[in-house]
């Protein structure tokens, strides 16, 4: 990747997570091989250098993106391995309502971390709700002003990444809960405008794969030479909190302590 903040990868060590859901109260683990994920969400500067395009109301090269779907994510992560020479991880059929992706796990290209593999990074061998002090780490309603910052601002975790909690929601890979949400994708991490009890390592919100909103980005992964990872099927089912927001939009309720 080139010099852009928010190209660099950071290797995450194989582990295990156990994910859990508040409206389900149901735990499933997941074990995990050693894969790559961004030291920083993807900032508007890179996702300009690579698409040409500048989503959102903020502007600003070292602010993350926002106001992108997962959709748009899922096609940066093409557009990204296309320009650095690897094989895209998703194959992308269709248009509008009709469109599918499928994951090709054997690609080496940038993709979206699943959800396992994100709360593996967040905690960074931690077991609490945050991998440090929330005001030290994270930029939420607590301490943003409302407002969106640029990355990097606050400490990384024990494995050196950055913003894994607020600023920017991340999309992950997984489908929410199929049986009940149908094609809403899981967001994980809170962002600038959520209380407190959003930015969780645990915290689990859904919204449609074409939501845009300003508070809403993503980082990349990849997955470590013929080792793959956790396979795309894994990890889908579930349930938990709502698609994050203000004014019109959904937000998420406080949770029980």
């Amino acid at each position: 990747m080139g010099e852009q903040v928010g190209d660099e990868l950071v290797a995450v060590p194989p582990g295990g997570v156990t994910l859990s859901d508040r409206r389900t109260e149901r735990t499933w683990s997941v074990g995990l091989a050693p894969y790559r994920i961004a030291a920083f969400p993807v900032t508007q500067g890179l996702y300009a250098e690579v698409t040409g395009a500048r989503p959102g109301s903020a502007q600003g090269d070292r602010l993350p993106v926002e106001g992108v779907s997962w959709w748009d994510a899922v096609r940066f992560c093409n557009a990204l391995s296309r320009r650095d020479g690897f094989a895209p991880a998703y194959r992308i059929q269709g248009t509008g309502g009709g469109t599918e992706c499928e994951w090709e796990a054997s690609a080496d290209g940038y993709r979206l971390p699943t959800e396992a593999e994100w709360e593996h990074a967040c905690r960074a061998g931690t077991s609490g709700p945050h991998y440090g002090p929330l005001d030290e780490i994270a930029w939420y309603r607590g301490n943003s002003q409302e407002r969106l910052h640029e990355v990097g601002g606050k400490r990384p975790n024990e494995w050196g990444l950055h913003d894994m909690l607020g600023n920017v929601w991340n999309w992950c890979w997984d489908l929410y809960d199929p049986e009940v949400y149908g094609t809403y994708r899981v967001l994980r991490g809170g962002g600038w405008f959520d209380e407190h009890w959003s930015c969780r390592a645990s915290a689990r919100r859904r919204s449609h794969p074409s939501y845009q909103v300003d508070d809403v980005g993503f980082r990349v992964a990849r997955s470590f030479g013929d080792d793959r990872g956790q396979t795309p099927d894994e990890g889908h089912a579930g349930g938990g909190g709502q698609a994050p927001g203000r004014g019109g939009r959904t937000g998420p309720a406080r949770p029980p302590v």
